[in-house]
């Protein structure tokens, strides 16, 4: 997919496109709140980093040591190299279980691997319990944002959907009434449910037990009443010790929705009473960028979703328009990293603002990745022809200082007074979007040296 192709769709309807950037720059904004009322913030950020370049340095033996003491505790542990090896463990799992409901959390890595399209074709009812990715389930579309999947849909849509599908009233839009009539259908769901599927956010190698952070409680419900409950993992979840923990808690919620800390934070060591747990190891991709020194500190990332949330062109543009189950900033570094091919655009999909490492809880180079990226999209030949020609009309033109000059005269003299269709038409994909600066009457040259004379 190619990000400006789908951006443009995005922006074509100006109240949206306007409407989505303030309600992540609310989110934004709460969450500045929040960090400046904590004295030790830079501290957190700073510790939090270091024990998750630790984490990433020494991942193998942590997941080792993961596996053995999530073992003691009862649970079994799953390795799996990619989304179909995800896929076929959880189906096989469910498979050995007789289950044809089951019920999940929010999980991106389940949204990274297409499990429930999968599982739907082999005749699973999924439901996705968490209310945003169950709106977004219902549309039959992706999730927009990781925290925050159905931030793009306004409540009139939310609406219409329930009017359609739940019955509700037609025309109501009080949030309220909605929230209570989801949460009735999905209670009934909940108690149908053969199989609860949870995510984690993290995962500790010392005590083998692992953490689900929730608003709703959905995770928790989803996994108390049926026997069996599966947890999705990406290997890069791993914290070394249980006392590192609190650090990732009290940025994680902050940096992601403006909360001093999420409502639910839900701890599982080892299997109910009667139950069995499954986790599923996935590395889907993660070790080559582990192999990688330029791109290896984007493993850090929480999922907190602050960098979309500060992101100009993502609030501008929208999740959708990434073509990944990550977007932003953030996904635009992981996608290409899958793919380069399919997502050579996404790197391009940024300002350079560093707006995004500045709010990284973790402190990963956001920009400056991003950046070394369009350089490896380069290298690859992945850069279409007309960026390549006009780039290279750039170039020799910084390169010589006298066609410099020229070119910035006759740019004065001459651009100012073209027609604007002249400059702006379909052939300039650059203009669009943008507008030209006013241009000075003198060059910086010709004023240094008006004002040399003096």
């Amino acid at each position: 997919m190619d990000h400006a192709v789908a951006a443009a769709k995005f922006v074509a309807n100006d109240q949206r496109a306007h409407w989505h950037d303030q309600a992540l720059w609310f989110v934004r904004q709460k969450r500045d709140r929040m960090a400046n009322s904590l004295p030790e913030w830079e501290t957190l950020r700073d510790t939090a980093s270091a024990i998750k370049a630790y984490t990433v340095t020494h991942l193998a033996e942590l997941l080792e040591q993961f596996e053995e003491n999530a073992t003691q505790l009862g649970a079994t542990v799953h390795w799996a190299r990619n989304a179909a090896e995800h896929n076929e463990i959880v189906h096989g799992l469910l498979h050995d279980h007789g289950v044809k409901k089951l019920v999940k959390s929010k999980s991106m890595l389940t949204e990274e691997c297409h499990l429930n399209p999968f599982l739907e074709r082999h005749g699973i009812e999924v439901t996705d319990t968490d209310l945003g990715e169950w709106l977004v389930q219902l549309r039959r579309e992706p999730p927009s944002h990781i925290v925050m999947p159905a931030i793009h849909i306004k409540k009139e849509e939310v609406g219409e959907l329930f009017h359609n599908i739940l019955g509700t009233d037609e025309g109501a839009t009080d949030p309220t009434y909605l929230a209570e009539a989801a949460r009735h259908a999905l209670r009934q769901k909940f108690l149908e449910a053969d199989a609860g599927l949870t995510g984690v956010n993290f995962a500790i190698a010392e005590t083998g037990g692992f953490v689900v952070c929730t608003n709703e409680g959905n995770a928790d419900l989803g996994v108390s009443l049926p026997k069996l409950h599966i947890a999705s993992m990406g290997i890069e979840k791993l914290i070394p010790q249980a006392a590192h923990l609190g650090v990732f808690l009290r940025l994680l919620a902050r940096s992601a929705t403006g909360q001093p800390i999420t409502t639910y934070s839900s701890h599982f060591h080892g299997p109910r009473p009667g139950g069995e747990l499954h986790i599923v190891l996935v590395d889907n991709g993660r070790s080559d960028l582990l192999g990688s020194d330029q791109f290896r500190r984007s493993l850090s990332c929480i999922r907190c979703g602050a960098c979309m949330n500060t992101c100009p062109v993502y609030r501008r543009s929208g999740g959708h328009t990434y073509g990944t189950t990550v977007p932003g900033p953030i996904g635009s570094i992981l996608a290409p990293a899958r793919d380069a091919k399919a997502h050579h655009t996404l790197p391009y999909a940024c300002s350079l603002c560093g707006s995004c490492t500045d709010v990284c809880p973790v402190k990963i180079d956001l920009h400056h990745q991003l950046l070394s990226w369009r350089k490896e999209i380069g290298v690859r030949g992945l850069v279409p022809f007309t960026k390549r020609f006009s780039m290279g009309i750039a170039s020799r033109v910084f390169q010589h200082p006298a066609i410099y000059r020229m070119s910035g005269w006759f740019a004065r003299k001459l651009v100012p007074k073209l027609p604007r269709f002249l400059i702006y038409n379909r052939l300039n994909t650059w203009g669009r979007q943008r507008e030209l600066p006013d241009f000075p009457k003198q060059s910086f040259r010709e004023q240094y040296k008006r004002r040399q004379k003096k």
